[in-house]
């Protein structure tokens, strides 16, 4: 805070100085000045935090146009899709959490199982998980949301129209982008994954850093978008060109799978936690929960974390601890609300957290039976925008692993999900992320699968205070938790604060925290966890992309995870009052 303080004395001093300087330098004369006719003009300020330079100067060249928050929010969808397609999608689902003129909505985007779909098609005659059938080819896709839900989006919020913002990512296509080494390598690095099940290295085998990558199928399957608009992906020439590719993949999605697909406003998850409201993902995400339960289970443990520096061992282990419960619950109660009750004001209630918060052992690693559900169940990308009206978008979206299914629409020029691998395929038996699932979870025709996604906005006095989402897979939430808790708790700004090292512990297997990857933990603090009993290993991918946008008091403050290639941006708009 006080480094704030200090910056705005800077900015009077600096404005101070300059009026001084002026009225030093101005001619002695004793003619009036001349009255000024126009209005004073006025600043208005959003803020974007987007992993992709080419999508967040879409976004901004939106907000410059008088567009808000879901019009930007909708054009970086599509950008994202041309210029990050290892997670941006046309292909996938997400969730939209969006606040606007005060009120505050949930789109759910995420897509759908087949009909053709069934709950053991990954079980092999023994009933045991085929390898990798939910992950590669055809089969691992379920029907995708991302089209409809950005139209849904737009129908309720949009200001400016549809096709002004979609043929922004179609021109991107056509002309082609300068792919970021870090693409660039993550593609290569899966071609001995998808070998010759998919037709991944067919379109993607030349991609390089240093020349334009131009995809004339997606820009023609945009540009058909940007005019009929949803319509055409889940009943027109798109349409056709997806089932056609099933035939061609041995996947199963059908025409009456699209034509059926709708995306679906649900009431977002609330609730009240020190002088916020925390609005966040509800179910089919386990995210918001997870928040929740973190956030106020810290707070009923609050004498444990007293003068306990931040990432020192006994935090770590505490925060630990705390992420067994709710990983717990997660495979345990959750699923696809259509398909599965689940008790959420039981979940949320302050009575329950503060119970499962007496369980956490201060000193040592709970054993995996005592750690029950407590009531009687890598690849995607986010991103956090603000418009000057003060209204704010959290969107995380996906494809699931890197690159989906690795299958490509022949003729649109997309990449396919493979989000069917969120299911369980089998009780008990982890996913690609190693979590596990319950029958809550099992896979059911036309069901969303669970998902950790965790879009997440933090209101204060009613206005928008903080915005945050990541990707990470099941890494989601325990990734958004500690931003917050490293800007609120610790005084950390933004930057430092998703740039910080993460940790993350899921249940399974018991002993073992991994760490990020780019920014491990101090070996000294390895060290001294192993003492206590638990492995510490770097995780299985770079975890968690953070786009977060903090509101201190009139200052935006956006920051962009250091550990990828997003953009964090004031932008200021000088307009008449």
């Amino acid at each position: 805070m006080q480094t704030f303080k200090l910056n705005t004395l800077y900015r009077y001093s600096v404005f101070i100085l300059t009026l001084l300087a002026l009225f030093a330098c101005a001619p002695d004369t004793n003619t009036p000045p001349e009255p000024v006719a126009t209005q004073p003009a006025t600043i208005t300020r959003a803020a974007i935090a987007i992993p992709d330079k080419y999508a967040a100067q879409i976004a901004e060249d939106v907000l410059r146009r008088g567009g808000n928050a879901v019009d930007a929010a909708v054009a970086t969808g599509f950008a994202l899709a041309v210029t990050f397609f290892d997670a941006g999608n046309i292909g996938g689902g997400g969730f939209m959490l969006v606040h606007f003129d005060g009120e505050s909505a949930f789109l759910d985007y995420r897509e759908k199982a087949p009909y053709a779909a069934s709950r053991d098609m990954y079980l092999d005659e023994n009933g045991d998980v085929i390898d990798q059938a939910s992950l590669i080819g055809g089969q691992a896709a379920g029907v995708p949301g991302t089209v409809a839900g950005m139209w849904a989006a737009h129908q309720r919020y949009g200001k400016l129209p549809w096709r002004d913002l979609v043929l922004p990512a179609a021109k991107l296509a056509e002309d082609g982008f300068y792919p970021a080494p870090i693409l660039v390598d993550d593609v290569r690095d899966k071609f001995d994954w998808f070998g010759d099940r998919t037709n991944f290295r067919d379109y993607f085998g030349e991609l390089q850093a240093d020349k334009l990558f131009r995809q004339p199928e997606l820009a023609s399957t945009l540009e058909r978008i940007a005019e009929h608009g949803a319509d055409d992906f889940y009943r027109g020439e798109t349409a056709k060109m997806l089932v056609d590719q099933m035939g061609r993949s041995n996947g199963l999605i059908s025409m009456e799978d699209l034509e059926s697909f709708t995306a679906v406003w649900r009431e977002p998850l609330r609730s009240k936690w020190r002088d916020y409201e925390i609005v966040s993902a509800p179910p089919p995400s386990s995210g918001g929960f997870a928040v929740v339960q973190l956030l106020k289970m810290k707070d009923y443990l609050n004498h444990y974390f007293v003068d306990v520096a931040h990432n020192s061992p006994q935090y770590i282990h505490l925060v630990a601890e705390m992420e067994k419960r709710v990983f717990a619950d997660r495979a345990e109660y959750m699923g696809d609300p259509d398909f599965v009750e689940m008790d959420m004001d039981a979940l949320l209630s302050e009575d329950y957290i503060a119970r499962r918060a007496q369980e956490v052992d201060p000193k040592n690693i709970s054993t995996l039976d005592g750690v029950q559900p407590g009531l009687e169940s890598p690849d995607t990308t986010h991103y956090s925008i603000m418009d000057q009206w003060g209204n704010a978008v959290s969107n995380t979206y996906t494809i699931n692993w890197d690159f989906g299914s690795g299958v490509i629409v022949e003729g649109a020029g997309f990449l396919l999900n493979n989000e069917m691998d969120d299911f369980s395929a089998k009780p008990g038996v982890p996913n690609v992320f190693g979590v596990v699932g319950n029958t809550a979870n099992e896979i059911q025709p036309g069901k969303r699968p669970l998902s950790s996604m965790s879009p997440t906005i933090l209101l204060k006095n009613d206005q928008v205070a903080i915005v945050v989402g990541t990707p990470g897979g099941s890494t989601i939430f325990t990734s958004v938790f500690q931003t917050i808790v490293n800007i609120l708790d610790f005084g950390m700004l933004p930057l430092e604060a998703v740039g910080a090292t993460r940790f993350h512990h899921q249940l399974l297997p018991p002993d073992l925290i991994t760490m990020s990857v780019a920014s491990p933990l101090p070996e000294e603090t390895i060290s001294a966890l192993g003492d206590r009993g638990y492995r510490v290993e770097p995780h299985g991918f770079e975890f968690g992309d953070v786009q977060v946008i903090w509101r201190n008091q009139d200052e935006l403050l956006p920051a962009a995870d250091p550990r990828d290639r997003g953009v964090a941006k004031v932008i200021e708009m000088t307009g008449a009052e």
